[in-house]
């Protein structure tokens, strides 16, 4: 059994001498110089847009690399393998974006704040947008800058226009960043154009704890149900003060199921399914209509760190995914042990943590050591 007292930080390059020996293939190549067919191909557009067009453009030629781009701060990291794509087998070993990845660090080195941070379809209902753009208007009144979006229910992957016809994308895993034609056809779903001041929506001001939702037309309920009378409409995404949460009725949407119910501060319910985060909130008081029972099988309570990060059926990053964390949260240990080697984040690390539902996550994304103390082996 090998024991990892401490997680050591990698340089980057690949450990072992196999993995040398792979590295004039692995590695993401240098930043190339801006493509000549990349760039603000139209008028119009924001300073912030144009902006964002530019550092888009900087990184033609870098990985894609499926979960790239979603560390802690918005640029260039080592992603990991998507559990299906022989191509993603090895995006642990590149540096470079996945589209969202590419996107939040275009906005974020045009405006200095992190405005797109987590996945394509939070980027497609982003309280950012300051203009929504449907399937069939096409490119005709998209500026460059504007985000474009595919999928059909859930958004599955995002690129900037550039104009002209044109657009920057980091397209699959097994690609680089690329200039390429539009595609209006298929699934594609519109665009939506970021605010170009960069300034945040402000809060509001009545108190409890802020959270974004997301989706069109969200109701929200004089009781945590949806038979009850019908309070107020969202027709997109906004932000909310929540007071407190409780367990209620059961709701399926959007293909997400869930019992959690957050309160608001005009007194109203909304099912938690449309709230950025996980399915229970974090840091969010039982409102004390139910009793959430504590954590099972001896657990002890961590903090997780990082966005995007999956939990797995099994202690192995090709097992299935579980769960979904597009922040950090609070999870329940129950037990850890050493299995599959992981490198993320510039860290390594082969021990995995098994959480009260049964699903499994690297070490790697819970803060304490690499081998979390107080807590018993598998």
């Amino acid at each position: 059994m090998k024991t990892i007292s401490t997680r050591r930080r990698t340089s980057g390059a690949l450990l072992g001498a196999s993995a040398l020996a792979l590295t004039a293939f692995f590695s993401a190549p240098a930043h190339a110089a801006q493509d000549a067919t990349c760039g603000v191909l139209a008028p119009g557009a924001s300073a912030t847009a144009q902006a964002a067009v530019d550092a888009a453009c900087s990184q033609i030629g870098v990985w894609y690399s499926w979960g790239g781009g979603h560390a802690a701060t918005p640029g260039a990291s080592y992603g990991f393998y998507d559990g299906s794509d022989p191509d993603s087998l090895h995006d642990g070993e590149r540096k470079g974006f996945d589209c969202s990845g590419l996107m939040r660090y275009a906005y974020y080195r045009a405006t200095g704040k992190d405005l797109l941070n987590g996945t394509a379809d939070d980027q497609f209902h982003s309280s950012q947008a300051s203009a929504r753009f449907s399937a069939g208007q096409g490119t005709a009144p998209l500026l460059p800058g504007d985000l474009m979006f595919w999928g059909s229910g859930h958004i599955h992957h995002v690129a900037m226009y550039l104009g002209g016809g044109q657009m920057v994308e980091a397209y699959e895993s097994g690609t680089h960043i690329r200039v390429t034609s539009v595609r209006t056809g298929g699934d594609y779903a519109g665009a939506i154009r970021i605010n170009g001041s960069g300034t945040p929506v402000p809060p509001p001001a009545n108190g409890g704890t802020v959270f974004e939702t997301w989706g069109t037309g969200v109701r929200t309920h004089r009781t945590p149900s949806v038979g009850s009378a019908v309070v107020d409409t969202f027709p997109g995404p906004t932000q909310v003060s929540v007071q407190c949460q409780q367990h209620a009725e059961t709701v399926t949407a959007e293909g997400y199921t869930n019992d959690a119910w957050a309160k608001l501060a005009d007194g109203s319910w909304v099912t938690n399914i449309y709230i950025k985060g996980p399915a229970w909130l974090p840091g969010i008081p039982d409102c004390g209509g139910s009793s959430t029972p504590p954590p099972s099988g001896g657990s002890k309570a961590f903090q997780t760190w990082g966005t995007g990060v999956r939990t797995h059926s099994e202690p192995n990053v090709n097992a299935g995914v579980v769960d979904y964390f597009a922040q950090p949260t609070t999870v329940n240990v129950v037990c850890q042990k050493h299995a599959q080697e992981v490198t993320a984040e510039g860290y390594t690390n082969d021990a995995w943590s098994k959480l009260t539902d049964g699903s499994w996550m690297t070490n790697i994304y819970i803060k304490g050591p690499a081998w979390l103390d107080g807590v018993a082996t598998c």
